[in-house]
């Protein structure tokens, strides 16, 4: 009897255990539709973060192991190939409702999106959620086309092709980098409107009108647009058109040569301050001067023209001194840098060592040497302007020399009379020989005679001169030859 009852105990113990196994194993829940934190998602690299809200029921059915995950449709909506964008960790979401965070992967470009909730333990998945639109903007900046140009042209009958610039100019960042992005082009039609034109990396255009393109992010807003071009008919034989400078206009010419650009043609002529540049028949032309720039372009039926003054962002300056210097010695010699720099340094060398004291535009030289100045804009545009100018003692105005040896030893070869009697002083040389015939004279004299060699015996030879400077008595004395 006792036996029979502890047997009916232990089966009635079993099958307490075999159905509540059952009912675990046979354990569901229902997951609702995921409701959208957003109405768009329109992510970039500095924002891709995007929240999804469901319910499921009952929380009590949830395996310890469960994990939850998102899965994006592909942009028609369909789930046949459905991304997964997050999955949560085993037993982490256990309470209704649940707020899940996703990013969208970078290849994502369409306006059918759909999400999905699914769950590992149990296995369940919820609906679709709204559709929505969702684009991952991999270029998001703005964009150059026509080399920055702002003008184009065709002739009648003709059309002009507008295309995007590949890598463009300074640090645009070209969208043809990015194989699978496209773009739409545009027609202004008012100062905040415009009518889409075309699709496509190009736009023949024949229709006047300005014209942009964006890149082709459906109903997400962007800042991956190109600058405005307007394009006109050249119905008189000749169109005007304008040049962009690639380093702008003023430009900085320490940053290198600006590229100036106009507009597309069959041929093209460049000119500076009107006249034409040798060579110069490019789309483009690279300078790193000031002035006035012009070209003249081949459309085929017709022709077209541009002018741009273009400036340097550099500074003006000069110095009081000459190249070459002269000073008694024991006096000094006041050097001034005048300019109109912004916020200048100035460094100022002797005999090629820095003089570290020296800083303002204004030097006072004592020595005699070789000096430079170097003079640097600080602020804008960073450039320097140098000066190198020499100081040494005059020649003794007194002392006209009266023995040379023109051997062509490099020594003493030429007769050397003082400064105020040489070049640019319009002092009269003359020079005669022993028999008192005239051998050398002008008005000029470069301290070079004797011009050419002269052939010397073991006789000294001898020649006369006769200096004559206004408003003085003449310098007369000899000149004697020695090997």
């Amino acid at each position: 009897m006792e036996k029979n009852y502890l047997s009916n105990k232990i089966l009635i113990i079993f099958s307490f255990f075999v159905l509540l196994f059952s009912e675990h194993t046979n354990a569901q829940i229902v997951i609702g539709s995921p409701s959208l934190g957003f109405s768009q998602a329109c992510a970039n690299a500095s924002f891709n973060t995007y929240n999804v809200t469901f319910v499921f029921s009952p929380e009590s059915a949830l395996n310890a192991s469960n994990q939850f995950i998102i899965e994006m449709s592909d942009s028609a909506g369909s789930f046949s190939n459905a991304t997964v964008v997050f999955t949560s960790n085993p037993g982490v979401v256990t309470t209704s409702p649940a707020t899940l965070s996703f990013a969208l992967p970078t290849t994502t470009a369409g306006e059918g999106y759909r999400l999905r909730i699914k769950s590992t333990a149990p296995v369940a998945t919820s609906s679709g959620s709204a559709v929505f639109a969702a684009y991952y903007k991999i270029q998001d900046s703005p964009f150059s086309i026509n080399n920055l140009v702002s003008t184009g042209a065709y002739c009648t009958g003709g059309s002009y092709l507008l295309t995007i610039d590949n890598p463009g100019n300074g640090s645009n960042d070209s969208p043809l980098n990015y194989p699978s992005l496209t773009f739409n082009w545009y027609r202004e039609t008012g100062p905040t409107t415009s009518v889409f034109v075309a699709s496509g990396n190009t736009l023949s255009v024949n229709q006047e009108g300005t014209y942009f393109v964006r890149t082709n992010y459906g109903t997400c807003t962007s800042n991956s647009f190109s600058n405005r071009v307007t394009i006109s008919e050249a119905t008189s034989g000749q169109a005007n058109v304008t040049i962009a400078s690639s380093l702008g206009n003023p430009f900085c010419s320490s940053e290198g040569q600006t590229t100036l650009s106009t507009i597309g043609g069959n041929s093209y002529q460049w000119y500076k301050n009107g006249v034409i540049i040798q060579n110069a028949t490019s789309q483009m032309y690279q300078t790193d001067e000031s002035g006035t720039y012009s070209v003249q372009i081949d459309l085929g039926s017709c022709q077209a023209s541009g002018t741009i003054n273009l400036v340097s962002e550099g500074f003006t300056s000069s110095i009081n001194v000459q190249e070459t210097n002269t000073m008694l010695q024991g006096e000094s010699l006041t050097v001034i840098v005048t300019h109109d720099a912004t916020n200048p340094e100035f460094q100022w060398y002797y005999n090629g060592s820095l003089l570290v004291n020296e800083t303002s535009n204004t030097f006072e030289a004592t020595e005699f040497g070789n000096y430079e100045v170097i003079i640097s804009q600080t602020t804008g545009c960073i450039v320097s302007t140098e000066y190198t100018f020499s100081i040494s003692e005059p020649i003794n105005v007194t002392n006209i020399p009266n023995l040379i040896s023109p051997n062509g030893d490099g020594t003493n070869d030429t007769w050397v009379i003082p400064l105020e009697y040489s070049a640019g002083t319009n002092t009269e040389v003359t020079i005669y020989s022993s028999q008192g015939k005239i051998v050398f004279q002008t008005n000029d004299y470069q301290n070079n005679w004797p011009e050419s060699q002269i052939n010397l015996s073991s006789v000294n030879l001898v020649y006369y001169y006769i200096i004559t400077k206004q408003g003085q008595k003449p310098k007369k004395g000899s000149i004697t030859l020695v090997k």
